[in-house]
């Protein structure tokens, strides 16, 4: 009886996957080079944006590719949802103001996955892929846009290249930023 109950809370290991696929996107949109060399703005919402960037690569990464990959993204968007959750309680956002500032974000996160998407289908002509990332991660302001499209070439090829059951064990390697 307690094998079958332990399974039975047991998180499954498309959760466990997406649980540690968050924390390597968050843990790289957090690299200093980003802000200091690349000029993303060292803001809330210049992280938000590294970090949506992050998570869209890897879900560009695992759409259509079975039903492991489907759950492992589904658990990754699930936990992307929490972490933001998280930090506007951390902020000290209620529940009445919360529920209208996530559904911005969620606004906000579905057509950034819609942009990138087509920036994605547009390659590898850079240039609509660049107006993206410079109209959203900098903002439309300064910042080395060209860079930074270069570094999210290298890494969709890169996870292109990554085993797809890693993925699904919540493995992944970034490239660096240069």
């Amino acid at each position: 009886m307690t094998a079958m109950l332990k399974r039975f809370f047991q998180p499954r290991p498309a959760r466990i996957a997406g649980e540690a696929l968050y924390a390597s996107a968050a843990a790289q949109a957090r690299t200093p080079g980003f802000y200091r060399d690349l000029g993303a703005p060292d803001t809330r919402e210049g992280r938000f944006e590294l970090y949506t960037l992050h998570v869209i690569l890897l879900m560009d990464r695992l759409r259509g590719q079975g039903p492991a990959a489907d759950e492992t993204s589904q658990a990754l968007s699930e936990r992307y949802v929490r972490g933001l959750d998280d930090a506007f309680r951390e902020l000290g956002i209620g529940d009445v103001g919360l529920a209208k500032r996530m559904k911005s974000l969620g606004q906000a996160f579905y057509g950034r996955l819609k942009a990138y998407g087509e920036a994605f289908a547009a390659l590898p002509e850079a240039e609509p892929l660049q107006a993206v990332i410079a109209r959203t991660v900098l903002e439309g302001g300064e910042g080395d846009a060209a860079a930074l499209t270069a570094y999210v070439v290298r890494n969709r090829e890169a996870l292109a290249l990554q085993p797809l059951e890693q993925l699904c064990e919540g493995v992944v390697t970034w490239e660096p930023l240069a």
